[in-house]
């Protein structure tokens, strides 16, 4: 895990259905990049942490979403830092090409928010973010990069839901 100055970190959770079993021929360009796509974001600037399979280089043969279903799951200082390893480095590439691999996802399938620096969330932390989206939509427990929320807006939130439980 990477130190960092930052109080709160950006979780990311994203889910792929897989068209194809991983050691399916058509999945080979994706498998193909997995391990330097990976390399890349352990050292984007801001990257703190990513979910690894014990005794793997990646989480792909974790299903808890179901057995056709990939999981990512990670942690960035920032969300800006978030978007610039997405979109403006070589897991764009991945990005332009994910509909050869895996399936459109008719509800939302990537869901950020705001953890304490240090916390490094669960899977089952990150899913059932996911399924608050999904129920609810956005808000600043769980949102995506169209309908964000700063940490400081995130932090109010949950400071008025616990003082509504009192």
């Amino acid at each position: 895990m990477t130190a960092s100055t930052h109080a709160a970190h950006l979780a990311e959770l994203n889910v792929a259905t897989l068209r194809h079993p991983l050691d399916d021929p058509r999945m080979t360009p994706f498998v193909e990049m997995l391990d330097p796509v990976n390399a890349a974001a352990d050292e984007a600037p801001g990257f703190v942490w990513r979910l690894v399979e014990d005794g793997a280089a990646d989480a792909t043969g974790l299903r808890p979403a179901g057995q056709d279903v990939i999981v990512n799951l990670s942690v960035w200082e920032t969300q800006e830092a978030l978007w610039d390893y997405t979109y403006r480095s070589g897991h764009l590439e991945v990005m332009r090409r994910r509909r050869e691999w895996f399936e459109r996802h008719v509800e939302s399938h990537l869901v950020l928010w705001w953890v304490p620096a240090g916390h490094l969330p669960t899977v089952g932390e990150a899913l059932e973010r996911l399924a608050d989206l999904r129920a609810h939509g956005p808000s600043p427990r769980a949102f995506t990069f169209a309908s964000s929320y700063t940490a400081a807006e995130a932090a109010e939130h949950l400071r008025a839901d616990a003082a509504g439980a009192a």
